[in-house]
């Protein structure tokens, strides 16, 4: 392909009409072309399509004959890597573009080698953005449905609320560590504004922030991994050579580890929610529904955002929502540490009474909006969980419960064989149950916890019942116990020091030491205390500060 060239010029006749390759200027007198005057164009055919019609490259603006001649050269090799027929028409027809669009930005044309490697391999031949390519990767994940719909809607989630701003325009080929570092600066950035904000001495910038939460290092952990997920199917397509997203480097997002509430820990919460709730009544700019407490209460800051409930404070909530109707489903998962979606899920007919067993085989998911049934969250995590006599004796009147609740509806009944449902038979939405579970606790005047909590909570009463790890965690249904150990290191207070005074029980002393003592050191064996700890004023009966810290005997 050689163009052809011509030259031609901007020069204007009288009435103003361009002269273009007629101007006398363009040659000399001898007529050679004048080297001072006008630019070079060029003009080549194009293999013609199944049509038949003909197809030319016009190019120009070029300063010399070479020029020109370098341009087609490229033009023509590139327009040569597609075979004959209609497929190779079709991507002839799209160099040819690339080729035009390159030429009219005044940009490199496309390169020879990669676009080789990208017609051979059946790739799209132009660069695309990572927002094309998410379009792309997200449509067909869920056409091929090879990714659990929940996880899918968070990655989709993570794309529109951090991802998109900033790696939407940004070519797949130019995604390299330090762009997708941007990602993170700019979630650091809006960190930092909604701390400022809740700080704000404006009540209406601080209502602005009611219900927005800062992303923590686990979030961003998670956020890395959907961009390192799709970025891998990139690479796997040979669209990107490398992933930038592992490369990149965040704090660490360990799993959080679960906070005992207590004595001075509720008290602490108390007194801070006090403080917001007397900040929320005085505030000058109202929200536009009545104050409520319970959402206070749910939003004043906690030690951790994994919190478990001493014994005592489970006892007192489990004796103040005795009489709920759905008492059996928190306290099974209490007691035997069930997730949310698991005991939504469970069926009459995956449970043996008799002998004591539960079998979590299908778990409830709220996805988007929408109540899902799907398979347990890993493979072991539909084991059969084994049930104690009292948990075995709650779900019996549960079940009679039901059994009076279905006669009373008559046809009306809808039969999930679901254990937990509505007064109709309907299903439970998780959802719903969560937010059902905080409002008995702040009923109860306890200290906030999650539903999954109760969880955690199980777990807790696990390991100080005396129950080693691997126990406990074929309890949970673990994948392994590395997970089980690395959430539940700690222990509740009274275990911990129980374990302290066994340890110092240990060594004999021949010379009694301790308080009341004339010499300091460890007190002996017959100086330690025994039994439950006491108040400084020997009661054991804790004092109310606003919130439960739990029956007589609490810590």
């Amino acid at each position: 392909m050689t163009g052809n060239g011509f030259k031609r010029c901007k020069c204007r006749t009288g009435d103003g009409r361009e002269l273009g390759a007629r101007c006398p200027k363009l040659r000399r007198a001898n007529g050679s072309w004048n080297p001072t005057h006008g630019s070079w164009y060029g003009k080549a055919e194009v293999p013609a399509g199944p049509d038949g019609k003909r197809i030319y490259l016009r190019a120009g603006g070029f300063a010399s004959a070479a020029e020109l001649d370098a341009f087609y050269e490229r033009a023509g090799r590139l327009l040569d890597i597609p075979d004959a027929g209609t497929e190779g028409h079709e991507a002839r027809m799209e160099i040819l573009a690339m080729i035009r669009a390159a030429h009219r930005r005044e940009l490199p044309m496309p390169d020879y080698e990669e676009l080789h490697r990208k017609f051979r391999a059946g790739q799209p031949l132009q660069a695309m953005t990572f927002g094309d390519y998410w379009a792309t990767w997200r449509a067909r994940r869920g056409r091929l449905q090879d990714i659990r719909e929940s996880t899918l809607i968070s990655y989709t989630s993570h794309y529109e609320t951090h991802i998109r701003e900033v790696l939407e325009k940004v070519r797949l080929d130019r995604l390299f560590v330090p762009t997708i570092e941007a990602v993170f600066t700019r979630i650091d950035e809006k960190n930092a504004a909604l701390l400022a904000a809740r700080a704000s001495e404006d009540p209406g910038i601080r209502a602005a922030t009611r219900g927005k939460r800062i992303t923590g290092p686990v979030t961003k952990q998670r956020i890395r991994a959907t961009i390192r997920t799709v970025l891998a199917a990139a690479e796997r397509e040979h669209l990107v050579e490398f992933n930038a997203a592992a490369l990149v480097k965040l704090d660490s997002g360990q799993r959080a580890k679960g906070v005992v509430w207590t004595r001075p820990r509720v008290e602490a919460f108390a007194a801070a929610f006090r403080e917001r709730l007397e900040a929320e009544r005085t505030a000058s700019v109202r929200p536009a529904k009545p104050l409520e407490k319970f959402r206070v209460w749910l939003a004043t800051t906690r030690p951790s955002r994994v919190m478990v409930w001493t014994p005592v404070q489970l006892g007192t909530f489990l004796d103040a929502i005795a009489t709920e109707r759905l008492y059996a489903l928190y306290h099974l998962v209490a007691f035997r540490g069930l997730r949310r979606g698991e005991a939504c899920g469970a069926r009459w007919v995956d449970a043996d009474l008799d002998e004591g067993l539960l079998t979590t085989a299908r778990q409830l998911t709220t996805v988007g909006k929408v109540v899902k049934e799907g398979a347990p969250k890993t493979e072991l995590s539909d084991a059969a969980v084994a049930l104690d006599s009292v948990t075995v004796s709650v779900l019996r009147a549960y079940r009679a419960q039901q059994l009076e609740e279905r006669l009373a509806w008559g046809e009306a009944w809808t039969d999930t064989g679901r254990i937990f449902t509505r007064e109709d038979g309907r299903e439970l939405s998780p959802d719903w149950v969560s937010e059902h579970f905080e409002r008995l606790a702040f009923a109860a005047g306890l200290p906030p916890i999650r539903l999954h909590d109760l969880r955690h909570g199980a777990a807790t009463l696990s390991l100080a019942a005396g129950n080693d790890m691997k126990t406990t965690s074929a309890m949970l249904r673990h994948s392994s116990v590395r997970i089980t150990s690395d959430i539940y290191t700690n222990v509740l207070p009274e275990v911990a020091r129980a374990a302290a005074e066994a340890s110092v029980s240990l060594v004999p002393r021949a010379v009694p030491v301790g308080e009341g003592s004339e010499t300091a050191g460890l007190p002996s064996v017959s100086h330690l205390p025994q039994g439950r700890p006491t108040d400084s004023d020997g009661d054991t009966k804790p004092q109310a500060v606003g919130l439960n810290v739990g029956r007589a005997g609490g810590t």
